[in-house]
């Protein structure tokens, strides 16, 4: 149980299904009807699983043709995703970078929508780190890629009810959870990091890591 929440509050971090709202009611209000807008998250969500999904199937077999071993990539992406909540925490939220990108004429429901918002690079790397063969059984994979889904049909359900969850938190509240899921994402990328190091050099465990 304790693995199935951490695994959730990394994903729901990564994605970050309330700082899509933002981003996907601006690129709605190019559209009158109801229908068309629905449209557009469906779009979003499909590829953005897809994506995801490509990751968890298919990350690892790319490292592996490419000879680079776990650890670096658990390192190197554990420094990523620090990077990535870093930009969370101190540079532009979430909504106010994403909702720059679509300023400067990027009407897309896969761009920005559905990469980077919603599949971004660190819900990417995640996938990946998540669903190790050499760290984690089949079921246990099975299980992190039905919380990977799970979040993003969260996702797809506040996109759906976006003006509403909008109006109650406003612009400034989704700045503001996007920036305390910058700082949760921050420490599990320490961590990841740490975890890493201790397996590429074979060190005493002192965590689970990711």
């Amino acid at each position: 149980m304790q693995d199935i929440i951490k695994q959730f509050v990394l994903l729901w971090s990564v994605i970050d299904p309330i700082g899509t709202i933002p981003v996907y009611l601006a690129l709605a209000s190019a559209y009158a009807d109801n229908a068309t807008r629905r449209k557009l998250a469906y779009k979003a969500i499909i590829i953005a699983t897809l994506v995801l999904l490509f990751f968890v199937v298919a990350g690892e077999f790319l490292l592996d043709a490419m000879s680079i071993p776990l650890p670096a990539f658990q390192i190197a992406g554990g420094i990523v995703l620090f990077i990535f909540a870093m930009t969370m925490m101190f540079g532009e939220s979430k909504p106010e970078s994403e909702l720059d990108m679509i300023k400067k004429g990027m009407h897309s429901a896969v761009f920005p929508l559905a990469i980077p918002s919603i599949a971004s690079p660190g819900a990417m790397m995640a996938a990946v780190l998540l669903t190790d063969n050499h760290r984690f059984s089949v079921m246990h994979q099975v299980m992190t890629t039905g919380i990977i889904l799970s979040v993003l049909l969260i996702t797809l359900i506040f996109m759906l009810l976006g003006s509403h969850i909008l109006k109650v938190i406003g612009e400034a509240g989704a700045s503001v959870i996007s920036r305390v899921m910058g700082l949760i994402l921050a420490s599990v990328a320490v961590n990841a990091v740490l975890a890493g190091i201790q397996v590429f050099f074979h060190l005493k465990p002192f965590s689970d890591g990711l």
